[in-house]
């Protein structure tokens, strides 16, 4: 039988670890704080928004919130991460995306400091992630690699197929299971073949953006198959970009959606943000 890898639950295990984490931190008189800037009122962004507020509170975690208008200019957006650069009470920086168009979403992302870059989606720190040399990481992917630690799935010579080549998901992922001595494909739109390339993998991650796209035929039996995707169908149902009644009838471990990789991605931010906390302790000490 198909084991379902419960994130929901693997979650508020981290919920309860990271409060514990961030009452340490406070005796050492520091408050761990999370700027999050969110330009314009996006209803989705707006969802997101709050929900990291509402953990990061229950975890123990300051956040200072601001939202700038949606006609914010460039230099305005920036000058606003400038000032969360410079405040040494403030730990973590994240930007909700998408972006309003007028902003350089590139430009944005790079004038976060990298040592507060809590997203990890900074240039700096991709590359050092690439060099096995990691600093903050896409929370995304290091919530895979927590679901797979979790259920004792080691990657070490597994066959890993990947697709996607975001760099949200799908290439940071591929530079952590390489880290992890796992044998990387990465596909995408322009694969020829990718039924045949599919059913060749131990462990098939799936972060495509096509609802419910993978079908059992184009798994492995007995694989592990990782759901990233999240999309709304017209009447209101929530799935992911794996067919998970049919593939259930194949796959070893599957993620379901909701309730997989999803919770698992909050939670990742927030101990990224006690993380980067626990650092300016550790500075303050030398």
């Amino acid at each position: 039988m198909t084991v379902l890898m419960d994130g929901k639950k693997l979650a508020q295990k981290y919920r309860l670890s990271l409060k514990k984490d961030a009452e340490l931190i406070k005796q050492h008189g520091v408050v761990p704080t999370l700027a999050v800037l969110m330009i314009g009122e996006d209803p989705a962004s707006q969802v997101y928004f709050k929900s990291k507020q509402k953990l990061a509170a229950e975890i123990g975690i300051a956040t200072i919130d601001t939202v700038m208008p949606v006609d914010s200019s460039q230099q305005a957006v920036i000058r606003q991460i400038k000032q969360y650069n410079e405040a040494a009470n403030i730990h973590g920086i994240l930007v909700e995306l998408p972006l309003p168009p007028q902003l350089d979403e590139k430009a944005v992302m790079e004038a976060i400091a990298p040592e507060k870059d809590v997203d990890g989606f900074h240039p700096y720190n991709i590359g050092r992630l690439f060099m096995d040399d990691a600093g903050p990481v896409p929370c995304t992917p290091a919530g895979i690699m927590a679901l797979l630690a979790e259920y004792q799935l080691d990657p070490a010579g597994k066959r890993v197929v990947i697709i996607g080549r975001s760099t949200i998901v799908g290439r940071p992922l591929a530079a952590m299971l390489l880290n992890a001595d796992a044998t990387i494909t990465i596909t995408h739109s322009k694969t020829n073949e990718l039924e045949r390339i599919t059913r060749n993998a131990d462990i098939l991650v799936v972060a495509a953006g096509q609802p419910e796209m993978i079908t059992q035929k184009y798994i492995k039996p007995g694989a592990i198959v990782i759901d990233v995707g999240i999309n709304r169908l017209g009447s209101g149902k929530i799935v992911g970009d794996v067919a998970q009644e049919d593939v259930k009838q194949r796959a070893g471990y599957l993620t379901p959606v909701p309730g997989g990789v999803g919770p698992m991605t909050s939670v990742m931010l927030m101990k990224q943000t006690l993380k980067l906390a626990k650092r300016s302790v550790e500075f303050e000490r030398r």
